[in-house]
């Protein structure tokens, strides 16, 4: 059995349960779960309609390159969405299932491993990128978020014989759970921290099309590179998913992009690895890619619920709007798994803390004293959950 496994910590949603498994919640309050980012809007109809019409295609091995037609709507979908010239559909693109296998399988493709090996995370992280880097024989660095710098990474206080170990490193932009997003400037250095000591640079952007106004679409990597004047991506892959953009969590179907000499070894190791896309998903894919009309409507839905929650809880939290996704990342008045235990005993909502996405790093945990609500409920659950946590505050002060 692979030992490296013994270096996984418990996921953050099994902390979560074994923290609630003997609280007993009021009977006369419904549960309202905001603690899980798994989008509840509707699948589009044009969806479900292209997997209806497409189920012919589960008589056929899919390919490991993905379709062609797939590769295409993914490259033009890049080149609206940031303006940029579409990448090479043969070189450039390759569709996944879903971002979450992609950022791990990419890991475990690109990482030499061994005891100088490091790879550096955002902290608090999504957990996939701290297993990724385990299981590949590395070592994770946390680089902790900076509230001065709207919780993104300060690249700055990375020291040389840090970098001088990195493989890879993990950006997450719109954040995973504050929702800030990564400014040009902060690309433009990392990527010469890249150039200078030669590391990878993965750049998760699942949340990009949960934003709030069409003046600020969070800027994505290869856009970053392109107005940097690096047309081919040295050292950088993309990571991108339909499952929030197109509420299909349960479809898993994502796309890889960057530097095609990455991507070159990426496709040979996912020869083996067997993770191609069934044609039924890639068709529904396609129609996913190409509408964007579906995706402005579960933009509006988002905030809607943003402009109904933040006002109540920002009177009682201290607590900001996020650049871009569905999270409001808050600072609780008591340790956070104390107020999801409370919150949820007293009021029978459940949020997720803070300390559960995040390591002790560098003196600190960045996650304590913070919870992660995630606003992917209905709207009036959301309204709902947020006058019972303003009431359950005002109750424990």
């Amino acid at each position: 059995m692979n030992a490296r496994l013994d270096l996984l910590q418990p996921y953050p949603f099994t902390k979560l349960r074994t923290l609630l498994a003997n609280a007993t919640p009021p009977t006369h309050n419904t549960h309202i779960n905001l603690s899980i980012g798994e989008p509840k809007h509707a699948t589009p109809a044009l969806i479900e309609e292209a997997i209806k019409n497409n189920l012919s295609g589960l008589s056929s091995y899919p390919p490991t390159k993905g379709d062609p037609a797939l590769r295409q709507a993914i490259a033009n979908w890049i080149a609206r969405r940031y303006d940029i010239p579409a990448p090479d559909i043969e070189t450039q693109v390759l569709p996944c299932t879903g971002s979450r296998e992609a950022l791990f399988s990419f890991t475990q493709a690109m990482i030499n491993g061994g005891p100088n090996s490091l790879v550096v995370c955002p902290n608090p992280f999504y957990q996939i990128y701290e297993g990724a880097a385990l299981l590949a024989g590395a070592t994770p660095y946390y680089l902790n978020a900076d509230p001065a710098k709207n919780f993104g990474s300060n690249w700055s206080s990375v020291t040389a014989d840090v970098w001088e170990k990195t493989e890879l490193v993990f950006v997450c932009s719109p954040g995973n759970p504050a929702g800030n997003v990564m400014p040009f400037e902060d690309w433009k250095t990392l990527f010469a921290l890249s150039d200078r000591y030669g590391f990878i640079i993965a750049s998760d952007e699942c949340y990009s099309e949960i934003y709030f106004s069409d003046e600020n679409k969070p800027i994505g990597g290869l856009q970053a590179a392109q107005l940097a004047g690096r047309p081919d991506y040295p050292n950088l892959v993309c990571f991108s998913s339909l499952s929030k953009r197109s509420n299909v969590p349960g479809m898993r179907s994502g796309f890889v992009a960057g530097d095609a000499r990455l991507l070159e070894k990426f496709l040979l190791y996912r020869t083996y690895h067997g993770s191609a896309m069934s044609p039924v998903f890639s068709a529904a894919s396609i129609a996913a890619w190409n509408d964007e009309a579906h995706v402005a409507q579960n933009r509006a839905r988002y905030k809607a619920k943003f402009e109904a929650v933040y006002p109540i809880l920002a009177n009682v939290l201290d607590v900001k709007m996020p650049d871009a996704s569905f999270y409001l990342w808050a600072r609780t008045p008591m340790p956070d798994d104390e107020f999801t235990l409370q919150l949820f005993e007293q009021e029978h909502v459940t949020v997720l803390p803070g300390s559960y996405l995040a390591r002790d790093a560098h003196g600190i945990n960045p996650g304590r004293n913070r919870i992660r609500i995630a606003l992917v409920a209905p709207l009036e659950q959301c309204l709902e959950g947020a006058q019972r946590m303003a009431r359950f505050i005002k109750n424990n002060r």
